[in-house]
């Protein structure tokens, strides 16, 4: 068969093209595995299964139960298509050519060894044989990840501009309203509990899925910005750049009483952190850890608060800023008083080290909505805790990603 008779849409000529930009570039490892799922994606069996969790418009049409490892059982299920079809998601995207097909929703489950959490991923379509990044996402109480996907519309985001998402579940026998359990000592350090289980998972999927391990990056709302917290400050290693909206600052709670009132009053014992209208931050003393890291400071931060947020004082998004700049001294860079997207008033501060220069990447970023609640600024209605009215954090935490790869030592 010559090339010129197959059409520009066939998904065999698409992987095998891959392949070749990935050969010229000298990835032939990857343009290896690019010709290999080629050959083989017009042979492979599929057998039906019923899903874990209802699929959200844009999945794939495909199903084949896998065993990886031993430890973690992966199901591609049929996708339920709704008003969200190729068209209107197109509209809504920066680069609708990439929309051909749609992409995968997987739903899995991960077993290491602090105990076993379910999961999904979505897998865009159109980038095979490309590294592309990863955005681990940690909804918030009551939420799933079908919810949360359907919310933060970051699946159709993945689509347009080629990335995976990551969605682990909190189950309901670890916390009965399915919050991670961001407040518990034994959930806040590298190596234990929820923590060491979704960096686990997290390197369970870079293992099985064509990704940039220098470009991984972890957000979260509520209980899940919390957890996000602890994450990008306990695994800089691992994450490149974190997300956190409607959070609590790493380490701020012991127990749910102390969670309480933090959520309601901010940290009680924490030392002076910039506000959103602060110019600098001096360089404050930096608290021993028991636990050397492979870097010393965590990962840059994102953060989006609504400061009528009546379920989370917005005084724990300045704590977060704080704990991100911990260690250097920073300056606000630009303060800006107006959205550019989107119809409530914010106020933005970005944060750069005080010697790097106007071209340094931030160290922090913080966004404070006027008149937002507790929700995610520029979310759907189609997913619970939203605020369609805010400017579109999903969106702006992409941009901040992708401007942040991983450091090395």
């Amino acid at each position: 068969m010559r090339l010129e008779s197959i059409p520009l849409n066939n998904p065999f000529l698409k992987k095998i093209l891959a392949a070749g930009r990935l050969t010229q570039q000298g990835k032939l490892a990857e343009a290896t595995v690019a010709i290999q799922r080629a050959l083989s994606s017009g042979s492979q069996a599929r057998t039906h299964t019923t899903p874990s969790w209802p699929m959200s418009a844009g999945a794939a049409v495909v199903d084949a139960p896998l065993v990886l490892d031993g430890l973690v059982r992966e199901t591609i299920t049929p996708a339920h298509r709704g008003a969200d079809t190729d068209a209107t998601v197109a509209d809504r995207v920066s680069t609708p050519e990439r929309v051909s097909t749609p992409g995968r929703f997987v739903a899995s489950s991960f077993t290491g060894a602090t105990g076993t959490r379910a999961f999904k991923v979505f897998a865009p379509a159109g980038f095979d044989g490309e590294s592309l990044p990863l955005v681990v996402m940690l909804h918030g109480c009551t939420q799933d990840p079908d919810d949360f996907a359907a919310g933060t519309r970051m699946n159709e985001l993945a689509q347009a501009e080629g990335f995976f998402v990551l969605y682990p579940a909190q189950a309901a026998r670890s916390n009965a309203h399915k919050c991670w359990n961001w407040f518990s000592p034994a959930d806040q350090r590298r190596g234990a509990g929820e923590p060491a289980l979704l960096a686990g998972m997290v390197r369970h999927v870079l293992q099985t899925h064509s990704i940039d391990p220098d470009r991984v990056y972890v957000a979260g709302l509520s209980a899940g910005g919390a957890m996000a917290a602890i994450l990008a400050s306990e695994y800089p290693d691992l994450f490149a750049a974190a997300g956190v909206h409607s959070g609590v600052a790493a380490g701020a709670a012991s127990d749910v009483p102390s969670a309480f009132s933090v959520m309601k009053n901010g940290p009680a014992a924490a030392p002076p952190w910039p506000s959103a209208s602060a110019t600098h931050w001096p360089t404050p003393a930096r608290d021993a850890k028991s636990e050397a890291r492979p870097h010393p400071a965590p990962a840059p931060v994102i953060v989006f608060h609504g400061d009528a947020d009546a379920t989370v004082t917005a005084a724990n998004g300045d704590a977060v800023i704080a704990a991100a700049l911990e260690g250097v001294e920073a300056v606000a860079e630009k303060v800006a008083g107006n959205a550019t997207t989107g119809q409530r008033r914010t106020r933005r501060t970005v944060w750069r080290a005080a010697d790097a220069g106007a071209d340094a990447p931030t160290l922090a970023e913080h966004w404070v909505v006027e008149g937002a609640p507790h929700a995610w600024s520029g979310g759907a209605s189609a997913g619970s805790y939203t605020d369609p009215e805010g400017p579109d954090a999903s969106r702006e935490m992409l941009r901040f990603f992708l401007a942040h790869p991983r450091r090395h030592p």
